[in-house]
């Protein structure tokens, strides 16, 4: 195995360590459980086991966020009554971004089916854990196995952005980080390489 790839995965293993303990001591305590997220998203969505909700100030407005990772059979529904945003950054990379229209593309991965990342922008001194959250989002079509909130470097400014290890063959790494105005998806290299 190259020496490279040793190292990737080194990286890897600590990067998933570090992240589950920074998630275990962050904040007072909040049941992040199915409950939590039905409150906040409806009853169609539910928990993905197997991978920790991730904190961090994704909008740059010094408030923690959290970003959790679920199943929602059809977000559209509930996007009005429990005040949230279905966005699809993955697609509008390439050109589709209507969430309307990429939410019905079909994949040949049924394990990816109705796999979404839940992003909630916190509010006031309770966060994410305000009643009232700043803003909440539902983010579709992402191939994901794994998520982490890391800092990024974009034009000489840092911030907080949520990596993915993306599903597949190719095994992509994967960065949606927030630019003021909307989440934007950014391919970073095979994790083969």
């Amino acid at each position: 195995m190259p020496y490279t790839r040793v190292v990737f995965l080194l990286l890897t293993v600590l990067l998933a360590v570090t992240l589950v303990s920074v998630a275990q001591q962050a904040g007072p305590s909040m049941a992040i459980d199915n409950d939590f997220v039905q409150k906040q998203f409806g009853n169609t969505c539910k928990l993905l086991p197997g991978v920790p909700a991730s904190r961090g100030d994704l909008n740059g407005d010094g408030i923690e966020d959290l970003v959790i990772a679920a199943r929602c059979t059809n977000p559209l529904m509930d996007a009005d009554e429990y005040s949230f945003m279905v966005i699809d950054p993955y697609f509008a990379f390439f050109g589709y971004g209507d969430p309307r229209l990429s939410s019905e593309f079909v994949t040949d991965d049924p394990t990816r089916r109705s796999m979404v990342l839940l992003i909630i922008h916190g509010n006031g001194p309770e966060a994410w854990r305000s009643n009232t959250p700043k803003d909440k989002f539902v983010v579709i079509d992402l191939p994901y196995k794994q998520v982490g909130v890391r800092k990024l470097s974009l034009k000489k400014k840092t911030l907080n952005a949520i990596y993915t290890e993306e599903a597949g063959a190719d095994q992509m790494t994967s960065v949606i980080f927030w630019d003021g105005k909307k989440y934007r998806y950014e391919p970073i290299g095979s994790s083969l390489d």
